[in-house]
């Protein structure tokens, strides 16, 4: 017979008290009788309740072995002395939505992800959770998620995906874009075409290149919310399935220290992480995603002009694909964000904690990378300035990214004359046509967090571009954004946006502008007198978009430039 006082039935001695608050006592009865249904027993409820926080999905590449991934967690949480409930969230793939009404939902769908989260988590009172995604908007919806509800939680990625192998190169599969631009010119025939198609992801992961789901997953790790050494292993790599069995082990070991998720998303964390975000040249969104983390915390609002001032001090030292021929794999190979940070140390604050450690305990177990072709010493920096940067001037005065580590450096000063779209779909159409001409600086405005709505990815645009051979010789500005597989002289999140008056949608065919990578400046060559008069003419482009979530977000998001928050 128990003495507890409570079930009576367990028939295991005197009972340990319930850990979870809601679960305790008479008012924790039915609660615990619904768990109870489920076939979780008296024991079991008992011990810490830890939400397995899932995206799984078959629809998206880099969450198809979140399934395996997240048997791993639960069993490692279990093994320890916790209990796990797993419940899924959304997963929409960059890769999949774009070019369509899709890709305005991408960005939209970060906010919605973290609500579910924070929905799901204060609803069921748990006491910890680890978070399962890979992609680009789940994981920093994700960390967002954690920093708003500040319980113990760590985050476990699924791993990217081999390259694809195509002409004696290794490849991800923005191949395919590409190859249309080279079936468009006419350097390869259908056939050839449908093989690109067939070969270009073979096997499931995040991308293999350094786009945003790469990033933020390294980001994680930089940031201390997920295990060292980690977020760069393969997805059918078997240490994979490892990470989640200890990853569920720790987060149990966190509940018992009182290590919770604002412990270590901290000003010292976010530090590190836009540090390791300048020395690898990540994805230019990722900055958008740091701003939101940054602000979930409650440290307020991160301000542009951190990452502009950090981007003149931290060297690139890391080139990965798209910037370079090395792919993902490549880089685990060569050890990883980690053997990065290994190299930056001296501008990291290695007191910042982390899920297993200080940054400085975690550094001092990592080797230095052998492959200086990829990962070089802080002395001997691929570029001496970072390989993310902050543009400011007239066209915009509240701040516009770049990424000088995927742009040639014969174009990091680039003058030339505007051809003007306000779509994303227009400007497609005039690249196929062959309407773009060396020299020109391709202007796609009304494409911001307002006016797209969503802030959609200007991925096609560029990469066709790339295809049709205009890369090296053609400029892309947008207030919307690019995706992290990009490369070429590209801007992006021009600020103010054309739907809030900004002069990026003022901007006529012909006008001249130019973009300076070293001074840091975008410019608008046009006369005050000239600008003066176009906006007092000036009527806004208002571009419909389906009823439902879109709408609420358009009119509660913030603007690119702080972001992309809903407020």
């Amino acid at each position: 017979m128990s003495n507890c006082g409570s079930c009576g039935s367990c028939g295991e001695g005197v009972c340990v008290p319930h850990h979870n608050e809601i679960l305790k006592d008479d008012d924790g009865a039915l609660k615990r009788a619904l768990y109870k249904s489920m076939g979780h027993t008296d024991s079991a409820l008992r011990k810490p309740i830890i939400a397995v926080v899932n995206s799984y999905t078959n629809a998206t590449a880099g969450h198809a072995n979140l399934d395996v991934v997240g048997a791993e967690v639960i069993r490692g949480i279990e093994d320890a002395g916790g209990t796990a409930m797993t419940f899924g969230t959304i997963a929409p793939c960059d890769g999949i939505a774009e070019g369509h009404i899709g890709m305005r939902y991408i960005l939209a769908g970060r906010e919605v992800i973290t609500a579910s989260i924070e929905i799901m988590v204060r609803a069921h009172n748990f006491d910890a959770m680890v978070l399962l995604g890979s992609c680009d908007k789940i994981v920093p919806a994700m960390l967002m998620a954690a920093a708003r509800l500040d319980i113990p939680a760590i985050l476990v990625n699924g791993g990217p995906m081999y390259p694809a192998e195509y002409a004696g190169k290794h490849w991800d599969g923005n191949i395919v874009t590409e190859a249309i631009g080279w079936k468009n010119k006419g350097q390869i025939d259908e056939q050839e075409f449908r093989k690109i198609e067939d070969l270009a992801e073979p096997t499931i992961g995040s991308c293999t290149m350094y786009g945003t789901a790469n990033t933020m997953c390294c980001l994680s790790e930089s940031l201390g919310m997920t295990l060292a050494q980690t977020s760069t292993i393969p997805a059918i790599h078997p240490q994979r399935l490892e990470v989640g069995y200890q990853s569920g082990k720790r987060i149990v070991e966190m509940i018992a220290e009182g290590l919770t998720a604002r412990k270590i998303i901290t000003k010292q964390g976010i530090h590190n992480a836009i540090t390791t975000l300048l020395a690898t040249g990540g994805s230019t969104n990722a900055i958008i995603h740091l701003q939101a983390i940054y602000y979930e915390a409650g440290l307020g609002e991160l301000d542009l002009d951190v990452f502009d001032q950090m981007s003149r001090k931290v060297p690139l030292l890391a080139s990965i694909y798209p910037a370079s021929e090395y792919d993902m794999v490549d880089f685990f190979e060569a050890g990883g964000v980690a053997a990065v940070e290994k190299e930056l140390a001296p501008l990291l604050e290695l007191d910042a904690i982390t899920v297993a450690g200080s940054k400085g305990e975690c550094l001092a177990q990592v080797a230095n990378s052998t492959n200086r072709e990829l990962i070089r010493p802080l002395d001997n920096p691929f570029m001496l300035e970072s390989g993310v940067g902050v543009l400011t001037g007239n066209l915009s005065p509240l701040g516009s990214v770049a990424k000088p580590a995927a742009v040639p450096k014969s174009m990091f000063h680039f003058s030339g004359k505007a051809m003007v779209f306000d779509s994303e779909q227009s400007t497609i159409d005039a690249i196929m046509r062959g309407d773009i001409k060396s020299g020109t600086v391709v202007v796609i405005c009304y494409e911001g967090t307002t006016g797209g709505a969503g802030l959609p990815e200007m991925y096609k645009p560029m990469k066709l571009l790339e295809g049709m051979g205009l890369s090296e010789s053609c400029a892309l500005i947008t207030d919307g954004r690019f995706s992290g597989s990009n490369r070429g002289l590209f801007v992006g999140h021009v600020s103010p946006e054309a739907y809030e008056g900004g002069l990026i949608g003022l901007i006529e065919d012909g006008d001249v502008i130019t973009i300076d990578l070293t001074k840091r400046e975008i410019t608008l060559e046009l006369d005050e007198n000239v600008i003066a008069a176009r906006r007092a003419t000036w009527k806004r482009i208002h571009k419909e978009i389906p009823k439902g979530f879109l709408r609420l977000y358009r009119e509660r998001v913030s603007s690119a430039a702080h972001g992309a928050i809903l407020k």
